[in-house]
């Protein structure tokens, strides 16, 4: 249990990314909306835990191969499953970096600029699926994830804060969280053992590749805003997200 949270047993990077203030004095509900790395991990309980949480969708931001390897493990739409694949960067070419050791910090910093870059100007269409999903749902809580839960999940988040007018800041505190949740160590390094890579010598080359900064954040903000001028006409024109649909998503998840 997180801040008291109900934490589903084995989930990876989960929490509750309501609660914020938003510019116009009102608040994300708690409750409503979560986030999440892999779910492939959960235990026996966790399906009871997602049932008091109320978690009515899930929409998994992975690729094909990556849902493959690591399957959610839970009943077939319970919760209501969508698959949304973001397919950034060059996972085969980072891969074979990282096992010849031939990538320095700086090199992988670099990637997660572009990667962050990346999904803020080529992947409109998947992400105004998840807001049209987001729309259609009724009752109930809604889950956003992926592998890790820091990037593609933290760039989604993004981009509903932003929808709900929370401010940059809150939203800001709320990616880098990632960093409290997700412990480079427990969790990265043996993740990319799993998934047969050789971890280098250099282990700490690779923390921009296992942690989140504001500077990844940043680049997907000036992406955004050096092709459309300001995060409100992205929202409207890429993802289709107009002001009538924002009233209706902010009656939904503020209070």
């Amino acid at each position: 249990m997180i801040d008291g949270q109900i934490t589903p047993q084995g989930a990876v990077n989960f929490r509750d990314f309501g609660g914020y203030p938003t510019l116009d004095g009102r608040k994300v509900r708690a409750g409503r909306l979560f986030r999440s790395g892999t779910l492939t991990h959960l235990t026996q309980d966790a399906h009871q835990q997602f049932k008091v949480l109320n978690v009515q969708l899930i929409c998994d931001l992975r690729r094909p191969d990556e849902r493959q390897r690591e399957a959610t493990r839970l009943p077939r739409n319970a919760p209501r499953r969508i698959s949304i694949p973001i397919l950034v960067g060059n996972p085969a070419e980072m891969r074979q970096q990282i096992d010849a050791s031939t990538a320095k910090a700086e090199d992988y910093f670099r990637f997660m600029i572009a990667l962050n870059q990346q999904l803020a100007i080529h992947h409109s269409e998947g992400f105004a699926r998840m807001f049209n999903a987001l729309l259609e749902l009724d009752h109930g809580a809604f889950l956003v994830h992926c592998s890790s839960g820091k990037d593609r999940t933290g760039f989604a988040c993004m981009l509903i804060l932003h929808a709900l007018g929370v401010p940059r800041d809150s939203i800001l505190a709320d990616y880098l969280r990632t960093n409290q949740m997700l412990s480079f160590e427990r969790y990265f390094l043996p993740h990319l053992e799993r998934i047969n890579h050789a971890i280098p010598s250099d282990r700490a080359a690779l923390l921009p590749l296992g942690t989140v900064c504001p500077e990844y954040m940043a680049a997907a903000y000036q992406a955004i805003e050096a092709e459309f001028g300001c995060v409100e006409v992205y929202l409207e024109q890429a993802l289709g997200l107009n002001e009538a649909a924002r009233r209706r998503l902010q009656l939904r998840f503020l209070e």
